[in-house]
């Protein structure tokens, strides 16, 4: 049997090369004037973390002028107190970037700003008609990133004519929009939000009012990010929806008609488990998930073990429903980020430990359920099973709260290639042999769907089922596309506003 992987490649967390299905990005924007917005979008930034962790950005405006500080790294490496005392305005818009168009440097971190124009812009989700929308703008095409070619369109729309408002530039620019897009974006007075029509990607509006000791409006990606800044959760923002927000209060206006498809994977790896979407909360969703699959493929078992954090739910409802007891048999190290440091191969052997360690009193001569979110390529599940079994289990049966995944993404989550997807390339059980299982299954698709309790016409499947909802040209699809093009950004330059 020929197996195309490597058990050099062990973590994630040591070897970036062999990534794991990588978070889309994280949006959040305040608009409350007297408040301190600078530090609520800090707090609504860290609650959004999971969902971009290679740089973090804040645009504020005070009514006559907009600052950007942005910089690469976590949230709480690019501010602190003395950097946010000195960002002050009445709005802000902010973001965490996990790159899925153009490299993760200094230049393409988020937001954007288009000084003529005066526009600044951050954005969730990965647009499939870059290549056309590049083609628009004015002058030498030199943007990297289909966000900075969201922004310059915008602006230069605007700019051009000063009878067209940034309003009316979004109307007129959005429809023509295709692909996944949360948009938070601002001038010097106004906050606006945007959804693309299929609503791929998750988004809220939440008011600040008398309970948070402040009063305005918020957008989020997520309904944590509403809770953290104490926030009240009004409604989801709707697909194809455009909405302004100012001095005269919040406006509503379609640019789309809604076509829902919600993103799937959404509730079994990206959101927060405290997040809510399309009115279903996510925890409860994955314990769900968990019974679901104990039904589907029970076993004869002593304990069921999360893969921490997102195995954690799932294996809660698989212990529920099959009766085998739960135990935490794995430690996460609580500090491990993603980080840039090259291990060697002698290092990269251990790669997971520095993740998880097995407590070898729990799992020692016991038959275990271990219970996963996904498998990608397989190279940490390989390198998990080979350590519970040195730890002393005496089975290992993996359990995956996910259907095998298939397909790329083009909607903003960095999964692999499809040639580089192992189940897009072995059968279920030619898998099990070769991260050393004793045996895999996945839950079925229609058994995760169900557990969303969203009607499958209004999810986004394609990674499991191969069916997108907007037409791909996938020739012209790529993280580097637009840097074949114009060359990759070089450096981490000092500017006005930012580092």
């Amino acid at each position: 049997m020929h197996v195309p992987y490597s058990d050099g490649r062990l973590s994630t967390d040591l070897d970036p090369h062999a990534r794991g299905p990588q978070d889309a990005c994280g949006v959040f924007g305040v608009w409350a004037p007297g408040e301190e917005v600078s530090k609520l979008t800090y707090f609504g930034l860290y609650a959004l973390q999971h969902r971009g962790q290679e740089s973090a950005g804040i645009a504020l405006s005070d009514g006559e002028r907009i600052v950007v500080y942005k910089d690469m790294g976590l949230v709480s490496q690019v501010f602190d107190e003395a950097t946010l005392e000195n960002l002050r305005g009445h709005m802000a818009i902010g973001h965490c970037r996990y790159s899925t168009t153009g490299s993760p440097v200094w230049e393409n971190a988020q937001p954007t700003f288009a000084r003529e124009g005066g526009l600044a812009l951050g954005h969730n989700g990965n647009l499939i008609n870059t290549a056309e929308l590049a083609a628009r703008m004015r002058g030498p095409q030199r943007a990297t990133t289909d966000t900075e070619i969201l922004t310059q369109l915008l602006a230069d729309h605007a700019h051009s004519d000063p009878e067209v408002s940034i309003e009316d530039a979004a109307m007129e620019l959005l429809p023509q929009v295709h692909g996944a897009f949360s948009l938070v974006f601002m001038d010097e007075n106004t906050l606006y939000a945007a959804r693309d029509p299929q609503g791929i990607r998750p988004f809220v509006l939440g008011r600040l009012g008398e309970t948070s000791g402040a009063g305005g409006w918020v957008v989020a990606s997520e309904t944590a990010a509403l809770d953290i800044v104490g926030a009240e959760f009004v409604r989801e923002i709707e697909p194809g929806e455009f909405l302004t927000i100012d001095e005269r209060g919040l406006r509503s206006r379609s640019f789309a008609p809604a076509r829902r498809k919600g993103c799937l994977f959404e509730y079994v790896y990206l959101a927060r488990p405290d997040t809510t979407i399309a009115g279903r909360n996510v925890n409860t969703t994955r314990v769900e998930v968990g019974r679901r699959l104990a039904v589907e493929h029970p076993v004869d078992a002593d304990l069921v073990i999360p893969v921490p954090e997102s195995g954690t739910p799932p294996a809660v409802g698989y212990a529920e429903a099959s009766g085998i007891p739960f135990a935490q048999g794995l430690v996460k190290n609580s500090y491990v980020g993603r980080t840039f440091i090259q291990p060697s191969q002698t290092l990269r052997q251990l790669g997971i430990r520095l993740k998880l360690n097995p407590l070898r009193d729990v799992i020692g001569g016991r038959r275990l359920v271990v219970v996963d979110d996904s498998i990608v390529r397989g190279n940490t599940q390989r390198a998990l099973v080979r350590m519970l079994r040195e730890a002393g289990a005496t089975e290992v049966h993996v359990r995956i709260s996910s259907p095998p995944v298939l397909w790329p993404c083009y909607y903003g989550v960095d999964f692999a290639s499809r040639d580089e997807l192992i189940a897009a390339n072995l059968s279920t059980d030619e898998i099990a042999e070769s991260i050393g299982a004793d045996t895999l299954s996945y839950v079925s698709l229609d058994e995760l769907t169900a557990a969303t309790e969203v009607p499958s016409g209004q999810l986004c499947r394609a990674c499991f089922d191969g069916v997108y909802p907007l037409e791909i040209d996938t020739g012209s699809q790529g993280k580097h596309m637009l840097e074949k093009v114009c060359g990759t950004p070089e450096g981490s330059t000092v500017a006005v506003g930012g580092r």
